[in-house]
C-alpha cells in the first residue's frame, strides 16, 4: 500500500496559496512589466528562480513582459576586447564599437540565456530587441554620450500579437537595444525602456528589480510606500543618489502615463515577484 507522510509544511503551503487567491484574481489578465537586471543576472540560481516565478505568473493568468539590462556584462566584454569605457553622469559613453558590443551582449547572449531559462521552466518565451518590428525607435540622449539613446516612438503591435496567441501564450523578453530613424544602433537604459513599454501597454504594475532592498532613507531604512511628490523631494534633498535617480524618474513618468503603480525591489532575493504581487506586505518600495 502506498504510504504518505503528513507534515506541517504541506498545510502551511496550502494556507499560503489560499491567502494568495484574491491577489491572483486581482491581477488575472493584467499586464505586468518586469525589468530584470543587476547582479541577479550573473547568478544561474537566481535567474532560474526568476524564470520559475515568471512562468508561474503566466500560469496564474497574468501577462508578464520582461525587459532586461546587462551593464556589468557589457563592461566585462569591453575589457576582454580591450575597448576602453568612459562614463559621464552615470551614463556609459557609447561610441560605435561600444554600442556594437552592447548589442552583441544584450540582444545576443543575455537575451537568449534568459529566454532559455524561462523555456526550461515550462514557459514559451520569445526574445526581442527594441529593433524588432519597430518596437522602440530612439534618438540620441546627448551628443556627448554617443549612441546612448532615449525612446522617441513606441510600436507595441508585436507585443499585442504575442499576447493574443493561444493559451498559455508567449512571454516577451526584450533587450533595450533600439534603432534610430536612419538605422543607427542605440543603447537605451533598461529601466527607461521598461517604463515606456509599461506606459504603452497600460500595465497594472512596473516592477524594477535592482541590487538594493528598495528606496532607502538617510539612515538606510527601507521606505515602503511613496507618492510622486515624495519622490521629487527625495531627489531634491539628495536622499536619492546615483542609479536610484533614473529608477525613480522612470517610476514617476510611468505613473503619469497611466501605469497603476511601480515597485522597486531587490532582485537578489528569490521569489520577490511573488511576495510583491501575492501577499499583503509586498516587497521593496511601492510608488503610486
Amino acid at each position: 500500500m502506498l504510504k504518505r507522510r503528513e507534515n506541517e509544511t504541506g498545510w502551511a503551503s496550502a494556507k499560503t496559496l489560499s491567502e494568495a487567491l484574491p491577489f491572483i484574481q486581482r491581477y488575472a489578465g493584467k499586464t505586468i512589466v518586469i525589468k530584470f537586471g543587476g547582479n541577479a543576472m550573473g547568478s544561474e540560481e537566481l535567474t532560474a528562480a526568476f524564470a520559475n516565478d515568471v512562468v508561474l505568473l503566466k500560469q496564474f493568468g497574468l501577462r508578464p513582459v520582461i525587459v532586461h539590462g546587462g551593464g556589468p556584462q557589457i563592461g566585462s566584454m569591453l575589457e576582454r576586447l580591450n575597448i576602453k569605457s568612459e562614463f559621464k553622469d552615470g551614463q556609459r559613453v557609447s561610441d560605435l564599437a561600444t554600442v556594437e558590443v552592447a548589442e552583441m551582449v544584450l540582444s545576443g547572449a543575455i537575451n537568449k540565456n534568459l529566454v532559455s531559462a524561462i523555456n526550461r521552466a515550462g514557459g514559451r518565451a520569445v526574445g526581442l530587441s527594441g529593433r524588432d518590428a519597430g518596437l522602440i525607435t530612439a534618438r540620441k540622449l546627448r551628443d556627448d554620450l554617443g549612441f546612448a539613446g532615449v525612446p522617441e516612438t513606441i510600436d507595441i503591435s508585436v507585443l499585442n500579437v504575442l499576447a493574443a496567441a493561444d493559451d498559455p501564450g508567449f512571454i516577451p523578453v526584450v533587450s533595450p537595444i533600439s534603432s534610430g530613424k536612419n538605422g543607427e544602433i542605440f543603447n537605451i537604459n533598461a529601466d527607461t525602456a521598461a517604463g515606456v513599454l509599461a506606459s504603452e501597454l497600460n500595465a497594472a504594475r512596473l516592477l524594477l528589480l535592482t541590487d538594493v532592498h528598495g528606496v532607502l532613507d538617510d539612515d538606510g531604512t527601507l521606505l515602503t510606500a511613496l507618492t510622486p511628490s515624495d519622490v521629487e523631494k527625495l531627489i531634491k534633498d539628495g536622499t536619492a543618489k546615483g542609479g536610484m535617480i533614473p529608477k525613480l524618474t522612470t517610476a514617476t513618468n510611468a505613473i503619469a502615463n497611466g501605469v497603476e503603480a511601480v515597485v522597486i525591489l531587490d532582485g537578489r532575493r528569490s521569489h520577490g515577484l511573488l511576495v510583491e504581487l501575492f501577499t499583503d506586505q509586498g516587497a521593496g518600495t511601492l510608488i503610486a
